[in-house]
């Protein structure tokens, strides 16, 4: 098989349809564009969303933002959070228990923000790389 030997399969392409070639072609005359209208002529269309002249729906609905459902069930916590904690394994039920996150949270992500001096064991939390350095460089462990 070459690439100058490829065509579509036989039928699936349909020729186009040749307009304004006489009466006895099926659409001499105007075309296939019926009458009188905007669509009969030509540069005849609108936009879209355009409803005549009246305001669009687009435009009469009130605009509001948005809010990410995922985004109420993730928390951040600081490093210097961490020490507040007083348990021997940090994980997420220790932290709600701190009243460091809220009840509902199913993910929480631990940021570089402060400075950790204790050497701590967490399991089943997210770090970002400043934060994972950070807390091993101050003695402690990450579980995942």
């Amino acid at each position: 098989m070459n690439l100058n030997s490829l065509k579509p399969a036989e039928g699936s392409r349909p020729s186009r349809k040749r307009v304004g070639r006489g009466i006895g072609s099926g659409s001499g005359k105007t075309c296939g564009r019926g009458h009188k209208g905007q669509h009969s002529r030509s540069g005849g269309y609108h936009k879209v969303g355009f409803e005549g002249g009246q305001m669009p729906l687009q435009r009469r609905l009130p605009k509001v933002g948005f809010r990410s459902r995922k985004g109420s069930l993730t928390a951040e916590v600081r490093l210097h959070e961490l020490e507040l904690v007083d348990d021997d394994v940090i994980d997420m039920d220790a932290l709600k228990d701190a009243k460091l996150i809220p009840a509902m949270t199913k993910r929480v992500k631990v940021i570089q923000s402060g400075k950790i001096e204790k050497a701590v064991k967490t399991k089943g939390l997210h770090f970002t790389a400043g934060a994972k350095k950070a807390v091993e460089a101050a003695g402690g462990t990450i579980e995942i």
